[in-house]
């Protein structure tokens, strides 16, 4: 189940959110979104809801078990025990496969006839996201951030919550603890508003720009070799854009959804093609996921302390592991790389780069952001060697076919990327005019799904 589907739009929220706010009571509410979160869940395999709860489970027990045991040998076994398991599932389902096939051919570069059985795991929709839940949730336990809450269906809400579950944001506990804690006592009328507000322009923006964005790039890049120079740079900004819109989309509709049950949660995208070096870039793109690795990776190995070295390392190492996060390809491993060198070389330069006036910073920023989708979108080496070369040498070939819809939807998403106020920046207020022009972009969305279906969001693969 899709949020842009017929079936979510015209059912399952409806149902949901009728449902949530007649019932009462605290744990009433507790079990509604938990029950709403696995049926959303089990919709795309319900094999899998029981790999979620024991997750939570698993968490739920931890938490319960830092509340009852003080000595810190225990603390250290109730934080390391339950980490390994959702690592381990983890591990198995995203990445038994690339390290087969990773070992297979280290083995044959070494001189080694190996075939190695690669099992086809089908990778849990969401699972990255949830397990980070319950990771944070743990680790926050354990370090006294949170105090580890003893109703189980509280977590399960949180863990589970169909607003956030299967592409993010990456919410934390305690940022919406105090939202669950008084789940009982949520004004309806106070949140439907902003709620719905924010739900429409994520819509707009998955429908209406990335997915007219991805009909004529999507075809082009599966026919990479025959574009020109100018083809090649037209589908990787193109690509840019649309995983811009696409997930920010996703993630207004999540905040959207959110306060329409109450709950508060994090802005995850802060006009991230305005930075003004890759610092900044990583201060306002995918918020949740810079600010976990950050908080949970980059500063326990020490951050910023220590010799330049020291910092460097800890920098390439978050970065490589953020790239591997993203998925089970040495692609991803080498965008995180790029990354993380590209934060280095700013620790090395800032003092010269920040004296560059701010137009320039804006556009090299996003250069150097550009390049490295590269990388991103790239199925292999081979595809992205490819897109790179024709991007920065003359190369003859064709345009993708829709082109001048192409570069008018180019002008549009650039000129909302870096000029627009973002979604949290905007005035939610209903008025007349407001009311008239969202309802019609919506209405035309909801044409546009009925006509050619609903399309999936671009994070639901990682």
């Amino acid at each position: 189940m899709l949020f842009n589907s017929l079936i979510f739009l015209c059912a399952f929220l409806p149902t949901t959110y009728l449902g949530f706010w007649i019932l009462r009571s605290k744990t009433s509410r507790y079990i509604w979104l938990t029950f709403t979160g696995y049926v959303f869940y089990g919709s795309w395999n319900y094999k899998f809801c029981s790999l979620m709860a024991f997750s939570t489970l698993v968490a739920y027990v931890a938490g319960r078990s830092l509340l009852r045991w003080q000595l810190p040998w225990q603390r250290r076994l109730c934080l390391i025990v339950p980490i390994t398991v959702d690592l381990a599932l983890l591990g198995f389902f995203k990445y038994t496969g690339f390290a087969l096939e990773t070992s297979q051919s280290l083995a044959r570069l070494l001189g080694f006839d190996v075939t190695l059985p690669i099992p086809q795991i089908v990778l849990p929709v969401g699972i990255s996201f949830y397990t980070f839940h319950t990771i944070t949730y743990i680790v926050d336990s354990y370090r006294g951030v949170v105090t580890p809450t003893r109703h189980f269906f509280e977590l399960s809400c949180y863990v589970s919550l169909f607003a956030q579950l299967v592409a993010g944001p990456i919410v934390r506990f305690r940022q919406i603890e105090s939202d669950l804690e008084a789940i009982e006592r949520a004004d309806r009328r106070a949140g439907l508003n902003i709620g719905w507000s924010f739900f429409a322009i994520g819509l707009i923006k998955k429908v209406l720009i990335a997915d007219t964005i991805a009909s004529v790039i999507d075809p082009a890049l599966a026919n990479y070799h025959s574009l020109s120079s100018a083809g090649t740079w037209l589908c990787v900004l193109g690509y840019t854009y649309q995983l811009y819109f696409d997930f920010s989309g996703y993630s207004d509709m999540a905040v959207g959804l959110g306060h329409m049950f109450g709950l508060r949660l994090p802005q995850n995208f802060n006009s991230p093609y305005k930075a003004v070096d890759i610092s900044d870039f990583w201060r306002r793109w995918h918020i949740s996921l810079s600010t976990v690795l950050r908080d949970y990776l980059y500063i326990p190995l020490g951050g910023g302390r220590g010799s330049a070295l020291f910092v460097y390392r800890n920098l390439m190492i978050t970065m490589l592991l953020g790239g591997l996060w993203h998925g089970a390809n040495w692609t991803f491993v080498v965008w995180g790389a790029y990354h993380g060198a590209l934060l280095i070389m700013y620790r090395l330069l800032g003092p010269g780069w920040d004296a560059m006036p701010a137009v320039f910073k804006r556009l090299a920023t996003f250069f150097l952001v550009v390049v490295g989708w590269v990388f991103f979108r790239a199925t292999d080496f081979s595809m992205a060697a490819t897109l790179l070369h024709r991007m920065f040498v003359p190369s003859a070939g064709t345009l993708p076919v829709g082109a001048p819809l192409l570069l008018g939807m180019l002008i549009l998403a650039a000129l909302i990327a870096h000029f627009a106020p973002n979604t949290f920046e905007i005035d939610h207020s209903w008025s007349p005019a407001y009311v008239v022009a969202w309802s019609l972009l919506f209405a035309i969305c909801l044409f546009a799904i009925y006509g050619n279906g609903a399309s999936p969001f671009l994070y639901f693969q990682f």
